[in-house]
């Protein structure tokens, strides 16, 4: 059947990230093209700072403050208003240096006498010179020596626009952030009603300023139909808010709601006031569905054959959400083509530099080409994870041969060679697979990964992964407590992570750990053991990088849909017509796990900074009330467990 004759725009709307566009409208658009579909596409995420990061937007900015009353001006606030005029000369810049159009302004930022300096920079006075010892030197000496003077150019510059950041929050709109922006709308929020209210509110000036950028990208582009593409609940709003202008301006536009947040939190939508704003929800990967709706719309397909999709019917007190699933087998992975980012400004992304950490940078600083090696996960086993849906259980494989052939192609269209492989957990056979095809064909790429940190990850294969332009990888060791994995069935033990890890470390790739605490049945003797046997992977060199997160019950998950296996007993949830996600739940063991959470957080950062690795892990947790019971853990286990043969 002939593809119809529609001009597609896809979205990325506010807020993503700023150093390199979210991949799925590259996605897209690059699929879209392959059938013929005349496909673009806009990062209004990054267009929405750029515009508010300018001399304009400042002085627009300063007026909202100015408005305040003083009693309401945060310190951020009262710092930007005293120190406005340096604020207003230097945003261009800075965004510019940001930018990498303007590299020499590194010295004057690094000499600390240009940026104006607000409460984020506070951060720097728990700095000390470690070479010289004394207070009075230069407290990022150790990070960054005597000529690392971009580096430590950008991390400055990402502290003032951090600051300016909290500005806008306290002065323009409060749900603002760079990410996890007006979040609390969306996830895992039963009703619609907060966000419905949000939207019907008079606009703030970060709302008019994605009013007139969405005017003008639909004049540029003229599309018939709008793709928006929502990975976090924290696009959601602003999303929305495009998808109002559109409807205002141009109702005749088909508007769709898809990504990542849909797939997981919108699986039992039932808000006809959604339909407000968009005409179309699809779920899971979005190439046969769009598809579909294409055809629909082009008036090649009836109603009745639209593939994971939700609609509206009838009007008012009659309206009802429907969810039409006429069944076709999904674009397989090798087929979905390859990504595209023409048309979204590579030049304009902004490399920030938030942790002095040279693993944690790499989320927010490069312009990485992002690309998946497969779809889904190849374990799909582990119990906190929604492997029922099929963003994880249905994994799919594409050929080295393929694989290369797109990396080939992304270099020739963007001209940079960074890859970041977006995978649940890359399968060690087809990394092995197109490690050999790189070398093969002699491509000087650098990427990183996502990974399980499995035993098939040898030494030898972690050499051949560094040797074919491996420079990366982050794996999920979660509790670092063997009972817990077993629990949580992952398939690895905490011994087996540190051999994995070393091996990697030691052919020269940066290690990243997930972490989690909080699991069900976890006890506070788990979680010191845990953090033991963190403290240790650090010290022996196994991880550079680390981060806890609080573990979340999701209803699409084992611990979900089987909350008896493991101990725990799910709270009563509100009828739920919009998001669904997070269930609250009752674990007999009755740990303040938020208490544990503070002296964790505290550690990791410590231990990403070589800080307090000599240290009783107990100390951590000094400001809980009551004994905290020492480790259990031998306190070098993991020192004798690298020692031993695989």
């Amino acid at each position: 059947m002939k593809t119809p004759s529609l001009r597609v725009l896809s979205v990325i709307p506010p807020m993503t990230q700023l150093n390199t566009p979210y991949p799925s409208t590259a996605y897209l658009t690059g699929f879209l093209r392959s059938r013929g579909v005349d496909a673009v596409q806009v990062d209004l995420a990054l267009a929405l700072v750029l515009q508010v990061f300018t001399p304009a937007g400042l002085q627009a900015v300063q007026g909202r403050a100015l408005a305040l009353p003083e009693t309401r001006r945060s310190a951020s606030v009262h710092a930007f208003l005293d120190q406005f005029e340096r604020y207003r000369t230097t945003i261009g810049p800075v965004i510019a240096f940001l930018q990498g159009r303007d590299s020499t302004l590194a010295h004057r930022i690094a000499a600390r006498e240009l940026l104006p300096e607000g409460p984020r920079f506070d951060a720097l006075s728990v700095y000390v010179d470690a070479a010289l010892g004394e207070e009075d030197g230069d407290p990022l000496a150790w990070a960054f020596g005597a000529l690392g003077v971009q580096d430590k150019a950008r991390h400055l510059a990402t502290l003032y626009l951090n600051d300016l950041a909290d500005v806008l929050r306290d002065a323009v709109d409060e749900r603002f952030a760079f990410v996890r922006y007006a979040e609390s709308l969306a996830s895992s929020q039963p009703s619609f009603d907060p966000m419905a209210a949000a939207l019907a509110a008079p606009p703030t000036l970060i709302d008019e300023l994605l009013h007139t950028l969405t005017l003008a990208t639909l004049a540029r582009q003229r599309p018939d139909v709008v793709l928006l593409s929502v990975p976090f609940p924290g696009a959601l709003y602003a999303a929305l808010r495009i998808a109002q202008t559109i409807k205002a301006q141009n109702p005749h536009i088909a508007i769709v709601l898809g990504g990542g947040f849909v797939n997981t939190e919108l699986r039992e939508l039932a808000e006809p006031r959604l339909f407000d704003f968009v005409d179309y929800v699809t779920l899971d990967a979005g190439e046969r569905p769009l598809l579909a709706l294409l055809e629909y719309l082009g008036r090649q397909r009836s109603r009745q054959r639209l593939v994971r999709t939700f609609t509206r019917e009838g009007e008012g007190a009659d309206a009802a959400v429907r969810y039409i699933n006429f069944v076709e087998p999904d674009i397989p992975f090798e087929d979905v083509g390859t990504p595209t980012w023409d048309g979204l400004p590579l030049d304009r992304y902004l490399s920030l530099l938030d942790m002095l950490n040279p693993m944690h940078r790499l989320w927010s600083d490069g312009r990485w080409n992002k690309l998946t090696v497969a779809h889904g996960c190849y374990w799909k086993k582990c119990s906190f994870c929604d492997v029922g849906l099929d963003y994880i259980g249905r994994y799919e494989t594409a050929s080295a041969a393929t694989l290369a052939d797109r990396i080939e192609a992304i270099v020739g269209e963007t001209g940079q060679t960074g890859f970041h492989f977006v995978d649940e957990a890359a399968p060690p056979k087809a990394l092995k697979a197109l490690a050999q095809e790189l070398l093969r064909r002699q491509l000087p790429i650098s990427w990183w990964g996502n990974i399980r940190f499995e035993k098939t990850f040898t030494p030898d294969l972690c050499q051949l992964l560094a040797d074919s332009g491996c420079i990366a990888m982050s794996g999920g060791l979660e509790v670092a407590s063997d009972r817990l994995l077993a629990l949580m069935k992952k398939g690895v033990s905490v011994e087996q992570v540190a051999r994995v890890t070393k091996g990697f470390s030691d052919a020269g790739i940066l290690v990243h750990a997930y972490l989690m605490y909080g699991f069900p049945t976890q006890t506070v003797q788990d979680t010191v053991d845990a953090l033991e046997y963190v403290r240790q992977l650090f010290e022996n060199g196994c991880i550079q990088s680390g981060f806890f997160h609080r573990f979340a019950c999701t209803v699409h998950s084992p611990v979900g849909q089987d909350p008896a296996a493991y101990g725990i007993e799910l709270l009563p949830q509100p009828p739920a017509t919009f998001a669904r996600n997070d269930v609250g739940f009752f674990d007999p063991t009755g740990v303040d796990h938020d208490a544990l959470g503070v002296g964790l957080r505290k550690a990791i950062y410590n231990y990403m900074h070589g800080i307090g690795l000599d240290e009783d892990v107990r100390a951590w947790f000094s400001h809980l009330p009551g004994k905290v019971p020492k480790a259990s853990v031998g306190r070098h286990r993991i020192a004798k467990a690298l020692a031993r043969p695989g």
